[in-house]
């Protein structure tokens, strides 16, 4: 597992998940309009969670035409719905899903001080979740484990 905090090519990382949503959405003949694409880039563009109105001011400074609330929010729904992104329900944000496609259990490291957020996808959690569900007679139809802390580079900066 890669730390979004180690360096990386950013620009690549955008660029593959957009690539990754015209084919998923080619393949699954789901429509990726120019705004569903400039929302998802939106969202993508750093590692920290973004909400739809910071998404809405990020519009109006790019774009001649100035998107409204309702449209946004359908772009972030339609994005929800192909597994593209992810909602934080305690940030009221969303993410970039590094793995799209593939039906999985979220978990999210949050940094409280920077909020940089990575997505983790564990074997041994999944697996626990998975296990204490069956054990309560209980199916999971959904999951996302939200944990705050601080990340290695925040941990370091208060030395």
């Amino acid at each position: 597992m890669t730390s979004v905090n180690q360096p990386h090519d950013h620009h690549l990382c955008i660029s593959e998940a957009l690539q990754e949503a015209r084919t998923l959405c080619q393949q699954k003949g789901a429509r990726l309009t120019y705004l569903r694409e400039k929302v998802l880039e939106l969202v993508w563009q750093s590692h920290q969670p973004i909400g739809a109105y910071d998404i809405l001011a990020e519009l109006a400074k790019q774009e001649e035409r100035v998107a409204q609330p309702p449209t946004v929010y359908r772009a972030l729904d339609f994005l929800l719905e192909q597994g593209l992104i992810h909602r934080l329900s305690s940030l009221n944000a969303f993410i970039g899903c590094p793995h799209p496609g593939k039906k999985h259990n979220s978990c999210f490291l949050i940094c409280q001080n920077c909020r940089v957020t990575q997505e983790i996808d564990h074997q041994a959690i999944n697996q626990s979740i998975a296990s204490c569900a069956t054990d309560q007679g209980f199916k999971i139809t959904d999951a996302a484990i939200e944990l705050t802390g601080l990340c290695s580079i925040c941990q370091e900066a208060q030395g």
